[in-house]
């Protein structure tokens, strides 16, 4: 393996790593967002850009990666321009069930409601990537189609609590229960 693709598939790594701290940012398990990786990130394009690639197969993956690259700096600058305006859906509907919870939630409630608002994005994620239609799904239809089939899975596992999570299965995002482990 040559030097170039040696640290093309660096490269690749990187994005790869860039992109999961932006989503982990996005969702509020990163406390700041991963201003040093893209920058480095962003530092080897240019390195890059600035020589002339002349193996067709090497130039046809860094320009992929670039082009990946580009698009997701656009989604994040975006997703960061709705959350600097206050009109990130996240922070929307976290701030709405803040409002329908009262001025003294329990931390109980603060942790189920985290817990949906994480739910509900990594389905709606899962699905868009499967090329499912995600146009009327919305918080509260998802979580009244889990309370539909909560009481259900409860009587046939046979347990207190149920907890889903979003499962890929033949092309299509799912959800899938499981009991709760104390």
């Amino acid at each position: 393996m040559s030097s170039l693709d040696e640290d093309l598939q660096v490269l690749d790594h990187k994005l790869r790593q860039l992109k999961v701290d932006y989503e982990h940012y996005f969702l509020g398990r990163q406390p700041r967002e991963p201003i040093s990786l893209r920058a480095d990130v962003q530092k080897q394009f240019m390195r890059f850009s600035g020589v002339p690639i002349r193996n067709t197969a090497a130039r046809f993956r860094f320009n992929s990666l670039n082009a990946r690259f580009q698009a997701m700096k656009r989604q994040w600058d975006a997703t960061l321009r709705q959350i600097e305006n206050g009109t990130y859906k996240r922070h929307v509907f976290k701030a709405k069930l803040h409002e329908q919870s009262g001025p003294a939630p329990e931390k109980a409630g603060d942790k189920r409601d985290e817990q949906l608002s994480t739910l509900f994005e990594t389905y709606r994620d899962a699905a868009r990537e499967c090329g499912q239609n995600v146009d009327n799904l919305t918080p509260a239809s998802l979580q009244a189609a889990l309370a539909r089939q909560e009481a259900s899975v409860r009587e046939k596992l046979g347990c207190k609590e149920v907890e889903f999570r979003v499962v890929v299965s033949g092309g299509k995002a799912k959800l899938k229960a499981s009991a709760r482990r104390e």
